[in-house]
Formats: C-alpha cells, sequence, structure tokens
C-alpha cells in the first residue's frame, strides 16, 4: 500500500509573476466581503505594486501547495496602541479554504516575521464575525486581546478581534 503524503506548502515571495493575477482572483465580492469589497482595478494594480516595494517594512507572499498557487498572506508595519508592530493578513482561494491552508500559512509568515526581526509581536485584525478568520488566528497559536475598531479600506470602520502573537 502506497502512503500519501501531505501537500507540501511554501510561501513564495511577491513577484510580477502571478502576484497580480492572484490579486484578482481573490477580489470578488465573496473573498472581501469582510474587507469593505471588491477594490476597482486600478486600486488591485496599485496594491500589487505596494506588496514589490515593502522592502524592511514587511513582506507578502504568495501561498503555494506543491507549486499551485492556494494564496496570499503576509506581515508589514503599522502601528497599533502607540506601538509599532508587525501585522498580518491573508486571503485563501475558495478551493483551498476548509483545509487549514490559512492556519498553516500564518505560522510560516510568523516565523517569517520572527525572522525580519524589528518588532515584538505581529497581529491580526479579523472582523468580529468572520469565525473563519478568527479561527486561524486561534489555530496559529494568537492570543485574543479583545475587540477594537480599525479603519479598513480608508473610510470604512468596523468592529474587529485583536489577536497578537508574540515573537521574541
Amino acid at each position: 500500500m502506497e502512503r500519501s503524503q501531505a501537500p507540501r506548502m511554501r510561501l513564495e515571495p511577491w513577484s510580477d509573476e502571478g502576484g497580480l493575477a492572484l490579486l484578482l482572483r481573490l477580489n470578488t465580492p465573496e473573498m472581501t466581503a469582510h474587507l469593505g469589497g471588491p477594490e476597482t482595478h486600478e486600486k488591485v494594480r496599485d496594491r500589487h505594486r505596494r506588496y514589490l516595494e515593502l522592502d524592511d517594512k514587511g513582506r507578502m507572499f504568495r501561498i503555494t501547495l506543491d507549486g499551485e498557487t492556494a494564496g496570499s498572506i503576509g506581515f508589514w508595519e503599522t502601528t497599533w496602541q502607540g506601538e509599532t508592530v508587525w501585522e498580518t493578513g491573508w486571503g485563501v482561494l475558495p478551493e483551498f479554504q476548509g483545509k487549514g491552508v490559512a492556519a498553516d500559512a500564518a505560522r510560516l509568515v510568523a516565523e517569517e516575521a520572527r525572522t525580519a526581526g524589528r518588532h515584538a509581536h505581529l497581529h491580526a485584525f479579523p472582523a468580529t464575525d468572520h469565525a473563519a478568520s478568527n479561527a486561524v488566528c486561534r489555530k496559529a497559536g494568537f492570543t485574543l486581546r479583545g475587540e477594537a475598531t480599525i479603519e479598513y479600506p480608508r473610510g470604512n470602520w468596523h468592529p474587529c478581534n485583536d489577536w497578537r502573537l508574540t515573537l521574541d
């Protein structure tokens, strides 16, 4: 009997190759329901350019399973409650959802943030009513610090949970 192997996950650095196409696939009403809805094509292109230019202010990645693109994840600098911290966020394509991909990728991106240094904490701010993303935080080892209100995108204030992972 042949033993099946679990798919091999990797975080591939963001690049022109496939990055913009992935953002366009993630920019649907279903995928952006907790983020204020889909962005215009120009805003998606701007986001792609920002991801390419993060440098030491963070990093974005394509999540791949055995070489197939499953979604995106990254970390970037933000100011939260007077402290500069890393923030993370992710998007997993529908055909890969419900399989632990986001939680596994969140653990990997936490290692990337730890290696980058600079900040003691990695935060995630999923909408309070987004059960799946809150479960990702719990499964990836983040600690729930409570509810907060954040602005995302600009001009759109909504309730979220403040999840934090200590990196040092």
